[in-house]
């Protein structure tokens, strides 16, 4: 816990620094962000040929006053606090990175369990994961069979967001214990720098989904013209209010969403997706079209994302105005690539603490 509150007066003093940096003002969540960085157009990031070597975690363990995790009860302990993540070659790093924040900031990291979702070789990135994190018991590696989605994914604005297990989390509900009746899903792609156990008791109420909303952005611009057009699509809508919000972050009641049955939902959208086209941007718009206006908004220190840029460029942005507990690089910049290449973001330096890569170097 001494390492924590170190780093925590460190990453508040980064982040004073940034906040008060003329080159480097915050900007409203829906608005578009100026990029900051010299040699974005330049910029072309490299993969990692080598993702299989990773450092062994930091030590963690439960403050005094946490109820017992009740490892032996499994998956089912009522105690647990469920956090559903991907594992992709791609992203290892940055999923690797995103565990390593949740641990390292709960008071109660034995009582959290992580839901793995893989699509291929899945006794490798199990075996990686476990040595990684030798003292990580509360974990679990679930298959998604990318034949479940492939036929409904539609081509989007970046190949990466065609990916099979993008779509991995409309299916969480079939993939978890029946006994998982919340879960919280995060992307690869970010930190958190918070306890994660503050996230996990935001009230829903009636709602089967919170996430961090931005009613002032422009909603329309995620669906094309023919969709506005068209009173078969757009009536959807009626009698909501919707906001975007981003799918990386999301507070689930899975008990709801199994007597709703949103997946089908969701895939009835897709399906129309491939006769109709109504969107262009992956996994996102079918969300949009099923829970917009009906999200429990949860605090946007949730979700600063954008922080990867856009889905062409990933140029620079900056922090958003409010207090942080979670750092998001979504867009097409990735903060391990652009720390590699030498080209890093000013807060790419904030996710680099957690990276857990052994560098050649």
């Amino acid at each position: 816990m001494h390492w924590i509150t170190r780093f925590s007066a460190i990453f508040s003093a980064a982040l004073a620094m940034i906040l008060l940096s003329p080159s480097l003002r915050s900007f409203s969540p829906a608005a578009a962000i100026r990029s900051s960085h010299p040699y974005a157009d330049e910029f072309k990031p490299q993969q990692n040929s080598d993702h299989s070597s990773f450092r062994e975690s930091p030590m963690f363990r439960n403050a005094e006053q946490c109820r017992s995790s009740g490892e032996d009860s499994g998956v089912c302990n009522p105690n647990l606090v469920h956090v559903a993540i991907t594992l992709d070659i791609d992203y290892l790093r940055g999923s690797i990175a995103a565990v390593n924040s949740i641990l390292q900031h709960s008071m109660c990291p034995q009582n959290v369990f992580f839901h793995f979702l893989v699509s291929s070789e899945i006794q490798n990135l199990e075996s990686l994961i476990r040595s990684t994190f030798p003292k990580l018991t509360n974990l679990k590696i679930y298959y998604f069979a990318p034949e479940t989605v492939q036929s409904l994914i539609s081509s989007s604005v970046r190949q990466a967001l065609e990916q099979p297990l993008n779509y991995a989390r409309n299916y969480l509900a079939d993939l978890l214990e029946p006994c998982v009746k919340r879960v919280i899903y995060l992307d690869s792609d970010l930190v958190v720098v918070d306890d994660i156990v503050k996230l996990w008791k935001t009230g829903l109420g009636q709602r089967t989904i919170g996430a961090p909303e931005y009613c002032h952005a422009n909603f329309t611009k995620y669906f094309t013209g023919g969709f506005w057009s068209d009173k078969r699509f757009n009536g959807t809508f009626k009698g909501r209010n919707p906001c975007y919000f981003n799918t990386g972050v999301m507070v689930i009641d899975l008990k709801k969403w199994r007597r709703f049955r949103y997946t089908k939902r969701i895939e009835k959208w897709m399906e129309i997706q491939k006769m109709e086209r109504i969107y262009e941007l992956g996994s996102l718009p079918p969300f949009l079209l099923v829970f917009a206006g009906n999200v429990a908004p949860i605090s946007h220190r949730w979700n600063q994302h954008g922080l990867g840029g856009d889905n062409v460029r990933g140029s620079c942005r900056d922090l958003h105005s409010g207090p942080v507990s979670l750092l998001h690089w979504s867009g097409s910049g990735k903060p391990w690539l652009r720390l590699d290449s030498k080209l890093p973001c000013p807060l790419d330096t904030l996710w680099a603490p957690y990276d857990l890569y052994k560098h050649s170097h």
